[in-house]
């Protein structure tokens, strides 16, 4: 079984994130979308939000399974025996944080990184500019999947 995970915060999930496990999905056997929970990071949701977030938006995708993890992105790999990373690819400043990342994970492990190129209609979201629509009151949907949804 070709199995990846997808990690991140995801706070929120958005429309690119949603891309990419979509195309994810038609790579891979299973997709692991995996919250990565990082004590020293203010999060605008809760670990508990961000994942009813993604199990809502892909509840009727078998293949996506949503869990959370703590310490080396590669340690949790080897613990659900995923043999791939998948990142999605922004901009030229992604590529070169993801690839320093890919590059470590490689010396730490035999684990491969699998880059996408996130869709032009989707490339210009990031998790930090829906924060900042929400915190300011505008149209947030517009940028995430309909599961997302402030009270």
């Amino acid at each position: 079984m070709k199995r990846a995970i997808f990690p991140g915060s995801f706070d929120p999930i958005t429309l690119g994130h949603y891309d990419i496990i979509k195309r994810g999905v038609t790579l891979f056997d299973e997709v692991i979308v995996a919250i990565g929970v990082n004590s020293e990071k203010k999060y605008m949701f809760s670990l508990d939000e961000r994942k009813t977030f993604i199990e809502e938006a892909f509840a009727n995708e078998s293949k996506v399974k949503v869990v959370t993890y703590e310490g080396l992105t590669v340690d949790f790999c080897k613990s659900v025996h995923a043999e791939f990373i998948l990142r999605g690819l922004r901009n030229p400043a992604d590529f070169e944080f993801e690839k320093a990342i890919a590059h470590a994970n490689r010396r730490l492990s035999t684990i491969e990184t699998v880059f996408l190129l996130t869709s032009a209609k989707t490339s210009f979201i990031s998790s930090s500019i829906v924060r900042d629509v929400i915190k300011n009151n505008g149209d947030y949907t517009k940028f995430v999947p309909e599961s997302v949804r402030v009270k």
